[in-house]
């Protein structure tokens, strides 16, 4: 009777081993399935977008992502553009487009602080200080900031808390072939349908 309880035991053990072990299969399999998704998921946009939300980045030597936007690049300094710098566009892009703005300003819509189209698919960085105009050396084209202006223009917002600047690049399928000047809605139109991939770069302000 004893060598039978024993038995028993035994073979508890054996399938409390099983079962364990193919539990701890499971969850890892359902670990390595949700990282997967993970790196394969799409950006939020328009219906074109195709690229990985890791494969195309955005940053710039003068700040990290999320970090305070040095003086010099605000209207408190000498308000001159951030530099900037891209990689892992997909394999299709024709053209890039830039859009920086204020979505903390008290404007409906924020306030836009800088818009670049046009600019070529070989183009992989915007140099520090980028100069007013129509057109930047290299290729691309500026439309209307916020002030009207065909340029980049620092951060500026009220006293109180930091506010966020938001650097947007897009990767698109065709440059937009817009006029100098162009405004933010009327680049966001005419990039419906053409965004292949996006990438954000954030960076803070405050006076």
């Amino acid at each position: 009777m004893a060598r039978d309880h024993e038995l028993e035991a035994r073979q508890m053990r054996v399938m409390l081993a099983g079962l364990t072990a193919a539990l701890a299969l499971l969850m890892a399999a359902c670990g390595d399935d949700s990282n997967a998704r993970a790196r394969t998921a799409t950006l939020p946009a328009d219906g074109a977008v195709t690229a990985t939300a890791t494969a195309f980045t955005l940053r710039s030597d003068a700040f990290p992502d999320g970090a305070t936007i040095p003086l010099k690049y605000t209207c408190s300094g000498n308000n001159i553009s951030v530099p900037l710098a891209w990689a892992g566009a997909p394999a299709a892009t024709q053209a890039f487009a830039l859009i920086m703005d204020d979505p903390d300003a008290p404007l409906a819509g924020g306030f836009v602080h800088w818009v670049v189209y046009d600019l070529p698919a070989n183009v992989s960085s915007l140099p520090e200080g980028v100069p007013e105009g129509d057109r930047i050396a290299g290729g691309g084209t500026q439309g209307a900031n916020g002030r009207g202006t065909r340029a980049y223009t620092g951060p500026c917002p009220p006293p109180g808390a930091p506010h966020h600047y938001s650097f947007r690049l897009f990767a698109l399928d065709a440059p937009l072939g817009l006029a100098a000047g162009a405004t933010r809605a009327e680049v966001e139109a005419a990039m419906q349908g053409h965004t292949l991939a996006q990438a954000m770069l954030t960076g803070l302000f405050g006076r």
